[in-house]
């Protein structure tokens, strides 16, 4: 086929959950695009806020562009789940991810079209603004993703270089645009992980069997807020506890699938053990803390 003549779907796939002061600027941003060839589906994980009259009144306008979705008795599935209904749902060639709180430049869509054709490559993948200047909270920075950028990594270099086995910054699924195919043949999303690294579950089997771009460009916010999954994660401290089950699904997934690495084994033990010791001085000091609230009332008169 033609590059030039190939003007495939885009599937834009947003889930959200009790999201009615963000979602209208999110979806604004999608019918910004100056790629048209796009569809939009909203999935809604049990919403009880405003944000479903919202996505409903939005599929109504553009029918056929914008779908609305939900889960059987509007019930809530977490992200991983909801994720995999857009995935089987939608119809482009191509899908990103963009969440009901964050936004879309009007060239994403094109701009991620175009790096994708030229490398032939299954998902490009680039910066992320972190987005702290929309309620001026403070100043907005891009986070590029941390590894050389502009260029083709062959399986598995993007493992071993970034987060969550390497220490480069990983890339933000509003940054990435991927074959729909590619993400079905491994399963989509592990929907046993709901609301943190239901992401990883994915990019993982791609960087281990696909070929990807690296982009140092920046097309898309991430809107930094307290009640983000991620910032609740962190603020209820098992963000530790979450980790260590990604880390132990990942091995089982390698034993149990492959292809088998020996650089990514290495890396993943070492991981694991690095994750386990920072639980354990995480729960050594908790339990001190703890017998220091309950010796204060016996120590006063030793100020």
């Amino acid at each position: 086929m033609d590059s030039l003549s190939y003007q495939p779907i885009i599937s834009v796939i947003t889930c959200f959950l009790n999201v009615e002061e963000y979602i209208e600027e999110a979806i604004a941003s999608v019918l910004a695009q100056h790629y048209l060839h796009w569809e939009l589906l909203l999935i809604d994980d049990g919403s009880t806020d405003g944000s479903t009259l919202i996505a409903k009144k939005y599929a109504a306008l553009w029918p056929g562009k914008i779908i609305y979705l939900e889960h059987a008795n509007h019930l809530n599935k977490g992200l991983g789940a909801s994720r995999n209904v857009g995935l089987l749902e939608s119809k482009g060639d191509l899908v990103t991810f963009l969440d009901a709180d964050d936004v879309l430049l009007p060239t994403m869509l094109a701009h991620l079209f175009e790096l994708l054709q030229k490398y032939s490559v299954s998902m490009v993948c680039e910066a992320t603004e972190y987005w702290c200047s929309w309620n001026n909270a403070g100043n907005d920075i891009i986070i590029p993703i941390g590894t050389e950028q502009n260029r083709s990594y062959a399986p598995p270099d993007l493992l071993i270089n970034l987060y969550p086995l390497g220490i480069g910054a990983a890339p933000c699924m509003c940054g990435v645009l991927v074959y729909r195919e590619a993400m079905l043949r491994y399963g989509g999303f592990d929907e046993s992980f709901p609301g943190m690294y239901e992401d990883q579950t994915i990019l993982v089997k791609l960087y281990l069997n696909e070929t990807v771009y690296i982009s140092s460009g920046c097309h898309n916010r991430y809107r930094q807020r307290a009640g983000s999954l991620v910032h609740t994660s962190h603020g209820s401290g098992n963000y530790l506890q979450v980790r260590l089950k990604f880390l132990l699904w990942f091995e089982k997934y390698l034993s149990e699938h492959g292809p088998v690495y020996p650089k990514v084994i290495a890396a993943l033990q070492d991981t694991i053990k690095s994750v386990k010791k920072s639980r354990r001085q995480c729960r050594k000091y908790v339990v001190l803390s703890a017998i220091k609230r309950v010796l204060r009332p016996y120590t006063w008169w030793r100020k």
